[in-house]
């Protein structure tokens, strides 16, 4: 049995997480910036269907990117230097994110990215912990990715691509931003290979929850604004 969370609860340990279905941690509660902050810092977080209750996860290993670790390959590399591309920063945030949601993906019937999950990001980027990085093509929105920033680690959600690469561009200016900023990890959350072809690896969830409490203790990264510039990267006011 999982423990049902009610809106004052606080989150169980993440060490309790059950190893089968890999993380799942509690249910319950709500989507809250509050709520979705402490989740984030303890290295959990949201993940349900629709019909179904809140569900939280902190999965055990977890797949993390270092920044300095990032390493495009040969193909997009050359797409990096061809510079046909605009990247601009939360000036989409919705709309990357219900883009995220309508994206096809292999094995999932639906998608996780449920009105509810909008409302409560949304309520977050207002806030100024949720960020949109996205690319735009010929003035369209072509791919981004949106996640939240706390400290100095960034949690990556989702991220969709309509052309080859274009959200691959969009996680190249992160990273390069992150690296700039500060930023000690960028969680992946669950083992893909495309996530693994751009340099991230799996470590313990011990070895996670410890550089959290770490990391998400300093400062947080500020001047988003003045990064994304600085790397050609277009920010909204």
């Amino acid at each position: 049995m999982i423990p049902w969370l009610d809106p004052g609860s606080a989150f169980p340990p993440a060490s309790r997480a059950l190893r089968e279905p890999n993380g799942l941690l509690a249910a319950g509660a709500d989507l809250s910036p509050g709520r979705l902050l402490d989740a984030y810092r303890q290295g959990i977080f949201p993940w349900y269907s629709n019909g179904q209750p809140i569900l939280w996860w902190s999965p055990d290993p977890r797949m993390v990117m270092f920044p300095a670790e990032f390493t495009p390959r040969r193909s997009l590399a050359k797409t990096l230097r061809n510079k046909n591309y605009q990247v601009r920063c939360d000036s989409a945030f919705e709309s990357v994110m219900r883009e995220c949601g309508d994206k096809p993906r292999a094995g999932q019937d639906g998608t996780w990215i449920t009105d509810e999950i909008v409302h409560g990001y949304c309520a977050l980027h207002a806030a100024g912990h949720a960020h949109s990085i996205e690319t735009w093509i010929d003035g369209r929105l072509a791919g981004g990715l949106y996640g939240v920033a706390i400290g100095r680690a960034f949690y990556g959600e989702s991220m969709f691509s309509h052309i080859t690469d274009a959200s691959k561009i969009a996680f190249a200016h992160l990273a390069d931003f992150l690296r700039e900023a500060g930023c000690g990890i960028i969680d992946c959350q669950m083992q893909t290979s495309h996530l693994a072809s751009l340099g991230a690896r799996e470590i313990p969830r011990a070895e996670f929850t410890s550089r959290l409490r770490a990391l998400t203790s300093e400062a947080p990264m500020t001047g988003w604004s003045s990064l994304a510039r600085r790397f050609g990267v277009e920010h909204a006011a």
